[in-house]
């Protein structure tokens, strides 16, 4: 069956992509009759960070660099963490587009986590400031091993040793 377009019926429709930063020409409620919302790129990518944050399974967001960074900023008293570590956005008038650079825990399926990333930002993103995510990549630079953590010293190795 071909619907009006001539796309068959059931198959997926060729999608125009969207480009972040063009306006759509549907209505916004950022730009009323009564004046315009402007929400600045640093809102959008801490509410990014912070819902990613929320799913189980992501141990850290950013690359090696800017969490060691992160862990230096953490030590210094006063500092306030940083919930933009390892996010990038680009915000338009209407739309928005998200980066993450994260590090998952070892053991967690990463296309349901990154499925369950997805849903997550989009749905505070787009609760929160009104703007359409038009996107959401995601970079996993690293998996987090738990006995990488332990304080025990160098793991002693396992078996009879190679060499006596």
């Amino acid at each position: 069956m071909t619907n009006p377009s001539g796309a068959n019926a059931g198959s997926a429709t060729p999608v125009t992509p969207v480009t972040p930063g063009v306006r759509s020409s549907g209505s916004s409620s950022l730009s009323t009759g009564q004046g315009r919302t402007q929400i600045a790129d640093t809102v959008v990518s801490k509410i990014a960070g912070l819902a990613t944050r929320e799913i189980s399974g992501v141990y850290a967001l950013g690359g090696g660099a800017a969490r060691a960074f992160g862990a230096i900023r953490e030590r210094i008293p006063g500092a306030s963490s940083n919930h933009s570590q390892g996010v990038g956005v680009e915000v338009g008038e209407k739309q928005a587009a998200i980066d993450l650079d994260l590090v998952v825990e070892y053991g967690v399926g990463i296309s349901e986590l990154a499925a369950a990333i997805r849903r997550n930002v989009i749905g505070a993103i787009e609760r929160m400031t009104g703007l359409e995510v038009v996107e959401v990549n995601i970079v996993v630079n690293d998996v987090h091993i738990p006995s990488d953590d332990d304080d025990n010293g160098p793991a002693q190795p396992v078996g009879p040793p190679r060499v006596t």
